[in-house]
């Protein structure tokens, strides 16, 4: 999972900084210019999201005792800034294109908690379930937002695709149709959170038949390193006693098998 995240955001970036004609995303003078600035948001959030997934393999290789909070930490951080870069954009945020952006900032701050909580509760199935439920509705609101900014036939009533430096950009021909826009932007974001908590109660529901609730939450952690565990706490006279969930979810198991 970590090594895809590194891939795809690796492909990002360098697609994002090259993405010019002239496959160049500097001036000759190894300026910035005006018109790639939002490139170069996009790839910092990319690049940031490749740091996190990178150190976080080089924790886990580490073994060091706080690898999860760490790791955990660096992901809140990732999403910190994208936050940061979606709400300060270079982007004009007067257009449906900047309500969009509203609409997803909401969905990263739900992310950046989340992930911030879940440094103290790291076994809270509840907590881990609304931030892999937030990061999936950044995706799909992402497709939609594709599909809805950039397809003619889907822009709003008395608005319009203008090419403003080579950025495809919706603009409105007057205040009542941009104030339309938004609100239907608004209308679109409510039926989004609708269906997707639909289909993350329908999903959950769907595992909890054939699973039912022997199903406990549990940080996967290294089997080397849950072995070590198993032979300290035998050592040690602890095993019995022990109330991680990876043991208490074996005890279940032998005890179902029992039975």
């Amino acid at each position: 999972m970590i090594n895809t995240v590194i891939r795809h955001h690796s492909f990002h970036s360098h697609g994002t900084l090259h993405r010019p004609v002239r496959h160049q995303p500097l001036d000759p003078d190894g300026t910035i210019p005006s018109n790639h600035l939002h490139n170069f948001e996009h790839s910092s959030i990319s690049m940031t999201f490749f740091l996190y997934a990178a150190c976080a393999i080089i924790l886990d290789r580490a073994h060091v005792q706080a690898q999860f909070g760490l790791t955990q930490l660096l992901g809140a951080i990732a999403f910190a800034q994208e936050l940061l870069l979606f709400h300060f954009h270079s982007t004009d945020h007067m257009g449906p294109e900047g309500q969009y952006h509203l609409m997803f900032q909401i969905l990263v701050l739900v992310s950046l908690s989340t992930t911030l909580i879940s440094i103290g509760l790291p076994s809270s199935f509840l907590v881990s379930f609304v931030r892999s439920l937030s990061i999936f509705s950044q995706g799909l609101w992402e497709v939609v937002m594709g599909f809805m900014l950039w397809t003619p036939s889907l822009v709003p009533k008395g608005c319009f695709l203008n090419d403003e430096d080579g950025h495809m950009v919706v603009r409105c021909s007057s205040h009542d149709a941009l104030h339309r826009a938004n609100s239907l932007v608004n209308i679109e974001f409510s039926w989004f959170i609708i269906a997707v908590t639909v289909f993350a109660v329908s999903f959950y529901l769907v595992l909890l038949k054939p699973y039912g609730e022997k199903v406990q939450y549990f940080w996967l952690g290294n089997e080397d390193e849950e072995s070590n565990d198993d032979v300290e706490s035998l050592k040690s006279g602890t095993f019995g006693n022990n109330k991680s969930f990876i043991h208490m979810g074996k005890i279940s198991s032998q005890n179902d098998m029992e039975r």
